[in-house]
């Protein structure tokens, strides 16, 4: 390694045609395409191993919510025939395993850092080149940066007065430790009923002395209905695996399933009854597929959203625990509907309190326990289910300069601007993975990876063989597409729920719906449009 000039304290780790930060999905299969183009690469990841947020979210309970079947690569069919899922909707080790399996598979681990933060990027003009900075005191010189960071990856800590204060255990669902917890015979509060607290609650519930759940927003959830992998239908898949992959990218959220091509409102009563019985007895979150305007109709929605707080009514044993536990200000869909694995029976139990953190707001922590409203919880221990600073978070954490001084964190002040998600205006050659403009989210994650993965490598192949520098968003291309976003939001209820895709889970983050709402076969068509048009509303250049 060849040390600084003037950095006494840090070394150049070396030149590469690409440096990729993170070694999850989008990570590992961006170095699988540098490496087939003759690209030298590496990754450089701030954890111990492969993975992403499936590395960190090893919570009791945690599981994918799209069928396994579905939720794996599809570049290799080989890959595809040869790996065998053991549940229909695959567990968090699982998932790992896969990851890791991947990496060795395709020899990946051999360009990948570990244990390496990147703290900052900065791109310098006279040679077209960033200059990425890490944590272990080592520079890396690329003249392509490609942020693989993930959606879901900057954990929430919410700003409880005396929090630090509370002498027992404090877990977040983001940041599980890799060592088992038990939670026997203790008393333990749970904040949050988003996705990962709906999984997480029945899992601690089954160990804890006595389980508080803190909740300031009922959820939708319906029962995942979870099992063992029917060979059958394993079988079936893999022997039409490419001819299921393109229909599910023809759907908008690149999932196969049935998807109703009538209007909620355009059957009887009877008939829809009947169907969303049927979806809700198969699990999984497909019944929102029932019919093809319940995430535009708000008339339609209610028939859905009725459906679901009535199940969750005959339920829930206690009517008042029930009536805190029904969502009634927002559509179903809004926010991310979960799955579940007997979430709300689990409020039958005894040992489980449900705590109205809206209508008795947590007021501080002491250290041994918590106050919310008039009243005080003991605790020995408490799990933080709060999310996370969604889809801007952890490229946030990162100090990234582009021309002239520009910091990506004062750009995205009001909102991230971006073009299709890819890249944003000021910063050549910076590539972002799933950003924000893009489907990402509400969409089945890795193939939207695997789409936005394969235009990049596209795009540096074709940089490269045009004898070309850099290539960067323009600014009247940004703004008009991010009008689009806006525009397709504004189509959709999405809007009408405080969620995290607006990122008003985070204090001071600006209210902009982040990803694009037009569905998975609309962007990729645009994405596909743009290249094929010399990619327009891009600027190629030399230095």
């Amino acid at each position: 390694m060849q040390k600084l000039a003037g950095r006494a304290d840090e070394v150049v780790a070396g030149s590469f045609d690409l440096v990729i930060v993170g070694a999850g999905f989008a990570g590992l299969y961006m170095l699988h395409l540098a490496r087939r183009m003759g690209f030298s690469a590496v990754v450089l990841e701030a954890a111990p191993g492969v993975g992403g947020t499936w590395f960190w979210n090893r919570y009791p309970g945690a599981r994918c919510d799209v069928e396994s079947m579905q939720y794996s690569y599809s570049f290799s069919d080989e890959l595809q025939q040869e790996w065998h899922w053991s549940e229909r909707y695959a567990s968090q080790p699982e998932i790992l395993d896969y990851a890791n399996y991947v990496a060795r598979k395709f020899d990946l681990f051999r360009d990948i850092e570990f244990n390496t933060r990147v703290l900052a990027a900065t791109f310098q003009e006279d040679d077209c080149r960033w200059v990425i900075s890490t944590d272990q005191g080592v520079q890396y010189r690329a003249k392509w940066c490609v942020m693989a960071t993930g959606c879901l990856s900057a954990a929430q800590i919410p700003n409880i007065p005396g929090l630090k204060s509370f002498h027992g255990h404090v877990y977040h669902t983001g940041n599980w430790p890799h060592e088992p917890v038990s939670f026997a015979g203790q008393r333990v509060g749970v904040i949050g009923t988003g996705s990962s607290g709906i999984q997480v609650i029945p899992e601690i519930a089954m160990q804890a002395g006595h389980l508080y759940v803190f909740q300031r927003t009922p959820n939708y959830s319906v029962p995942a209905r979870n099992r063992p992998m029917d060979a059958e239908y394993e079988s079936s898949w893999k022997a039409e695996y490419a001819e299921r992959r393109k229909k599910a990218r023809a759907m908008s959220a690149g999932i196969l399933w049935d998807q109703g091509d009538k209007s909620a409102l355009a059957v009887s009563p009877e008939e829809r009854l009947q169907e969303y019985e049927r979806r809700w007895a198969a699990g999984g979150t497909g019944i929102m597929a029932a019919y093809s305007d319940l995430l535009q109709n708000a008339d339609a929605n209610e028939t859905v959203a009725e459906f679901v707080r009535g199940k969750i009514r005959n339920v829930v044993e206690r009517p008042e625990v029930a009536d805190l536990l029904v969502p009634v200000d927002y559509p179903i869909g809004a926010k991310r509907t979960c799955a579940d694995a007997k979430y709300f029976e689990t409020f039958n139990r005894e040992n489980v309190t449900l705590v109205d953190h809206r209508g008795s707001p947590i007021q501080e922590m002491s250290s041994n326990g918590i106050t919310a409203g008039s009243e005080f919880y003991r605790l020995d221990s408490l799990v933080l289910a709060t999310g996370f600073d969604a889809m801007t978070g952890a490229i946030s954490k990162i100090d990234i300069v582009g021309r002239r001084g520009l910091n990506l964190k004062e750009k995205w002040l009001n909102g991230p601007n971006t073009l299709l998600g890819l890249m944003t205006a000021g910063f050549p050659n910076l590539f972002i993975v799933t950003g924000p403009g893009s489907p990402s989210v509400l969409t089945n994650m890795i193939p939207s990876i695997e789409d936005n993965v394969q235009w990049i490598a596209d795009c540096i192949s074709h940089i490269s063989e045009e004898g070309a520098d850099f290539i960067e968003a323009t600014g009247p291309a940004e703004e008009t597409w991010m009008g689009e976003v806006r525009k397709a939001a504004e189509g959709t209820l999405f809007v009408q729920a405080k969620s995290w895709y607006l990122g008003v889970n985070i204090p001071g983050k600006p209210a902009v719906f982040m990803p694009y709402a037009g569905g998975m076969p609309a962007y990729q068509r645009i994405c596909e449009e743009v290249a094929a048009d010399g990619y327009r509303g891009f600027a190629i250049g030399t230095r």
